[in-house]
């Protein structure tokens, strides 16, 4: 049989991966249950039947942005390289999700009612995981879950309350709060603690703390063997509307070069990638 060229294998290998990321940035919008409330979410899957892998991705705040839809395209990239399913939900209170934003509920309050509104959006984290039993394409005893920010806390409150997961991503999450928020503080500890499963810290030097990442790195490390904390140089974004401390924007699309393969690679450990016994 004649061999191709190599420049052509390249070129086909290009094209492929084009095709495929092209594939990755289409989702379908869905609702599902979580209590009395009806949540907004975006459903990102990969061609062909599965079963594969699940990753829920858990989005950060946006004030004054709570009611517009962001699908995360740049989350789906997990779906080309891995063959997983992505699910982004859109929580309590943002998109078209029923109930109060979080600004409307908690304003600036940082106490108790704080940790109790991130408790309950992280209800509707585990009625993700009840939601994604009906999708036929899905390997229940693969899931996965990863968030950023006010979604990295959400992450680990749902970790510690189900043991659905595999493997958690806990990107920057709580660092924007942790100095002033002694509730916040004791009930991620708490539930960090509590998490038995594989867990990957994430956090640049120059985010407003790194506290939030490698306190709760220690607690968990007292139940957990299987954690693991990566601390990134200093990153400086492009971009920074929300003048938020620049580290801390390294987890939005800004920064995927630096830490996608990061996260590929720790879900690939415990999850995978694609199809139960596929080689890819």
């Amino acid at each position: 049989m004649r061999k191709l060229p190599q420049f052509l294998i390249g070129f086909l290998l290009v094209l492929e991966a084009t095709q495929a990321l092209a594939q990755s940035a289409a989702y379908t919008e869905t609702f599902y249950p979580s209590g009395a409330l009806s949540i907004q979410a975006y459903l990102y899957r990969p061609p062909g039947d599965g079963p594969f892998p699940l990753i829920i991705y858990n989005h950060g705040s946006r004030a004054g942005h709570e009611r517009e839809s962001w699908p995360f395209p740049y989350i789906s990239n997990l779906v080309l390289q891995n063959r997983y399913v992505v699910l982004v939900p859109e929580r309590r209170g943002y998109g078209r999700s029923d109930g109060p934003t979080f600004s409307e509920e908690i304003g600036q309050d940082r106490g108790q009612h704080f940790v109790a509104r991130m408790q309950a959006e992280g209800d509707d984290v585990l009625a993700a995981v009840d939601f994604s039993k009906t999708l036929l394409f899905v390997d229940q005893g693969r899931i996965g879950m990863m968030g950023w920010s006010f979604g990295g806390i959400v992450t680990m409150f749902a970790a510690s309350r189900s043991n659905a997961f595999r493997a958690v991503v806990n990107q920057a999450g709580g660092s924007l709060v942790w100095d002033f928020s002694p509730s916040l503080r004791e009930a991620m500890l708490d539930a960090a603690r509590r998490v038995r499963t594989a867990t990957l810290l994430m956090v640049a030097q120059n985010d407003r703390t790194t506290a939030s990442i490698t306190t709760l790195a220690s607690a968990l490390r007292e139940q957990n063997p299987a954690t693991e904390v990566i601390v990134y140089p200093p990153f400086f974004p492009s971009h920074n509307p929300r003048g938020n401390p620049p580290g801390h924007v390294l987890f939005s699309d800004q920064g995927t070069a630096i830490w996608e393969n990061d996260v590929r690679a720790f879900f690939a450990k415990y999850l995978g990638r694609g199809i139960s016994g596929e080689s890819r």
